[in-house]
């Protein structure tokens, strides 16, 4: 088809939409159906890197300062004109605020074939941001939604059922080898390790998610963290990402007395060897859409345990995969994750069945072909 389609993000900073975005940009690039283009709000962020790997000619930038300036209508304008003068024809916005900058520049633009996403329920957004992005997906032909989840909760807030397309988020399995050679990872884990944990025989219980949001709910992961380590001393609490939130969870935790048990890691580039490292894999959130994180636990092969929030369900077979335990039921938590600790043979047949279920159901290559039916019907539609 070779039509010119653009993906639009707000940043590159390290997030599950922003990871989902750069991954589709690669796919549809190697596939060649469609000439890619990207473009961002904000050009700054780790995963920025990722894309310049891609060689794209250019990536603008439309800095916003509010959606209430005259600024925001200058960046309109010079978007508009950049999506005429490189003939646009679907332009495909991955997140809140490029939901709304772009769906009102690609309107005013004329390009008719307009995708906006979410990716979360609930627990984000203030009340006047939800009203700002429900007048966006008014000028949408279509949101990708990456759970049934999703779906539901955006036809409760009055979305028109035709829009909601649900895609489920693809998991690149290149990154989670069988394979893989720890030795290197376990040598640079240590080194962050507390000096009282060097040389014990550890197991490892790991989640990962930014700290940027309250809605991940790492107090409820550390108050299970405490439940834990009452029963299983040798248990350490690997905590991957960053955020404003760090300095509070690090000062909790101490309260809790388990600081010396718990590796606040920061941002890592090597998060698939340190899940290949873990015993068991967590997630705390209040509120989902569908969890990246939980796809990569499961692509790792390790068991999990989720609350039973957004799109968990969709990925997570209740005693099979993992568990699902009630948002905020540390104790419920505590005493599943303890139970794999106990038997970790059946954490290892969990979390091989998980494995399958990824391979199976949640494909990079069922992603691009479901993007591509979406885009390929969007655009036969516009030229009728």
């Amino acid at each position: 088809m070779n039509e010119n389609v653009l993906q639009l993000l707000h940043s590159f900073i390290q997030g599950g939409s922003e990871a989902q975005m750069i991954q589709l940009t690669r796919l549809l690039r190697e596939s060649g159906r469609f000439n890619v283009h990207v473009a961002c709000l904000d050009r700054r962020g780790p995963l920025r890197k990722q894309v310049d790997e891609m060689r794209f000619d250019d990536i603008p930038e439309f800095r916003l300062t509010s959606f209430y300036d005259r600024n925001m209508v200058t960046q309109s304008r010079r978007f508009a004109a950049y999506l005429r003068a490189r003939d646009i024809k679907l332009v495909h916005t991955h997140d809140f605020y490029s939901n709304i900058f772009g769906m009102a520049g690609a309107t005013l633009a004329g390009v008719r074939s307009r995708i906006a996403s979410r990716r979360e329920t609930t627990g984000l957004r203030s009340v006047a941001q939800k009203r700002l992005e429900l007048l966006a997906f008014r000028f949408a032909r279509a949101i990708v939604v990456n759970a049934e989840a999703v779906r539901t909760h955006l036809l409760t807030e009055g979305v028109v059922p035709s829009k909601p397309i649900v895609i489920y988020n693809g998991v690149d399995l290149n990154r989670f080898p069988s394979d893989l050679n720890l030795t290197e990872t376990a040598r640079w884990l240590s080194t962050r390790l507390p000096v009282a944990l060097t040389g014990k025989d550890l197991r490892f219980v790991t989640m990962v998610a930014n700290m940027h949001h309250e809605v991940k709910d790492h107090p409820m992961f550390l108050r299970s963290a405490r439940r834990i380590h009452n029963h299983f001393p040798t248990a350490t609490f690997l905590l991957i990402g960053n955020g404003k939130l760090t300095d509070s969870l690090q000062h909790m935790a101490s309260d809790l007395g388990i600081r010396d048990h718990t590796v606040f890691l920061g941002h890592c580039d090597n998060v698939p060897d340190l899940l290949r490292l873990s015993d068991v894999c967590v997630l705390s959130s209040k509120a989902e859409g569908f969890s990246n994180a939980i796809l990569e636990y499961m692509a790792s092969a390790k068991p999990v345990v989720a609350t039973d929030v957004g799109g968990a369900r969709e990925a997570i077979t209740e005693g099979k995969t993992g568990f699902l335990v009630k948002s905020g039921d540390d104790e419920m938590m505590g005493n599943q994750i303890l139970s794999l600790l106990s038997d970790p043979q059946r954490g290892r047949q969990m979390g091989q069945m998980g494995r399958r279920v990824i391979e199976e159901r949640f494909s990079c290559d069922s992603q691009l072909r479901n993007t591509e039916r979406l885009y390929e019907m969007l655009l036969d539609g516009s030229k009728q």
